[in-house]
């Protein structure tokens, strides 16, 4: 999630190294996670901050927005409300921290942070690096134009044909989803999804793909973007897998006890609660005012 992204081989082979987990430790389950002073321990999230409505950077700590670890600034959006949802029902403290959407799985892998909440999508890429909880979210796939641009009224993705695109790099809307468009313009990949929104804006291309989260807070923050859904049409739909659109949570390699109590936690929520907590953050988005 955001971001169904997927890591270059050279990262990957760069960061293979297991350490202990900082904060609740590989082999530790809520129930050991507590101190002997019976403080609470503290679970390390890690995200980009940078990603609304799944999560943002802002400067104060409105509507229960977390600090991020080493810096003045808050964070907030659906990924914070969900990590402190779980820390609240698990009895942890929470630690964001801050990294850039490449550094995520190689912070789980090396222990420097407990799990990554972020928009991640489960892929088989992903699952040879880090375990996955059960999804928090599904997301599905959206077009996003200009309201009074040449393709406002693309009814499939056929009808997006000699399209000027774009969409964030290492992920699946730009490595599955655009390379499905006929005789497309695919310009290079922008490195956030703020930067891939300025690009659409700015006329630098007519369309971005994302899932329907950054789609609709995007139509918040830019009102003359319009949010193109073809997943009824399902002879014009982009064709993704289900573990494209599945968002999870990522821990390090066999640390069972901590994916096994998120999932204790997930497996009480239903869509409608994740639904609900979407709608929450994108009405509370910072472009959104």
């Amino acid at each position: 999630m955001r971001k169904t992204k997927k890591l270059t081989a050279l990262v990957l082979t760069s960061v293979m190294a297991v350490s202990v987990l900082a904060g609740c430790g590989s082999n530790k389950t809520p129930e050991t996670a507590a101190g002997a002073d019976g403080e609470k321990k503290t679970l390390k999230v890690a995200m980009e901050c940078g990603y609304a409505p799944y999560n943002w950077t802002q400067p104060t700590n409105d509507n229960g927005a977390v600090p991020i670890s080493g810096s003045s600034d808050y964070a907030y959006g659906y990924d914070v409300k969900m990590a402190q949802h779980i820390c609240d029902e698990l009895g942890y403290e929470l630690e964001i921290v801050k990294l850039d959407w490449d550094s995520l799985v190689p912070a789980v892998q090396s222990g420097t942070v407990d799990c990554v909440i972020a928009g991640q999508s489960i892929t088989k890429d992903r699952q040879e690096m880090v375990d996955f909880t059960k999804p928090y979210y599904y997301a599905s796939i959206v077009t996003l134009v200009k309201g009074d641009g040449a393709y406002a009224e693309a009814k499939s993705v056929e009808d997006l044909k000699g399209v000027t695109c774009t969409s964030q790099q290492n992920t699946i809307w730009y490595n599955v989803c655009l390379p499905q468009i006929a005789d497309a313009n695919v310009l290079p990949a922008q490195e956030s999804a703020p930067a891939m929104l300025v690009a659409l804006d700015s006329g630098k291309c007519d369309a971005v793909v994302t899932d329907m989260p950054t789609g609709m807070a995007a139509c918040v923050a830019y009102p003359d973007f319009k949010l193109l859904d073809f997943s009824e049409n399902a002879e014009g739909a982009f064709e993704v897998s289900e573990e494209d659109i599945n968002i999870g949570i990522s821990v390090q390699k066999g640390n069972d006890e901590l994916r096994e109590a998120i999932d204790s936690v997930l497996e009480k929520m239903t869509v409608e609660d994740y639904t609900k907590m979407m709608d929450e953050a994108i009405s509370v988005q910072p472009l959104s005012e």
